[in-house]
């Protein structure tokens, strides 16, 4: 494997985290009382309920995720799944650290 294959395999891994951590904290914040922040999300709840939305939705994520990594020789990819994996830091994993580490504090 190239270096270039490697560097993009390694932010597939990492993108395909940040959905899995998305998933498990929207779930797990949904179950303690917070709200979902993504208009979209909401409505499919709505319609199918949390586990199934969010298992849709993270299914097409990680299907979109999958293709890019499958065509790692293309210029923007490794672009494209860097920008994805900030915009997914900054939107998720960030506050919902910071969600979950003052729900620690508070218990303590």
């Amino acid at each position: 494997m190239s270096s270039r294959a490697y560097r993009v395999y390694e932010l597939f891994v990492l993108n395909i985290a940040l959905q899995l951590f998305d998933a498990v904290a929207t779930y797990r914040g949904l179950q303690v009382g917070w709200r979902e922040g993504n208009p979209i999300l909401v409505t499919a709840f709505a319609t199918f309920g949390v586990a199934p939305a969010l298992l849709l939705f993270k299914a097409k994520a990680c299907g979109f995720l999958f293709l890019l990594n499958r065509n790692h020789e293309h210029d923007m990819v490794r672009p494209a799944l860097y920008v994805l994996a900030s915009v997914y830091t900054v939107m998720s994993l960030l506050p919902w650290l910071w969600k979950f580490g003052g729900l620690l504090i508070d218990a303590l």
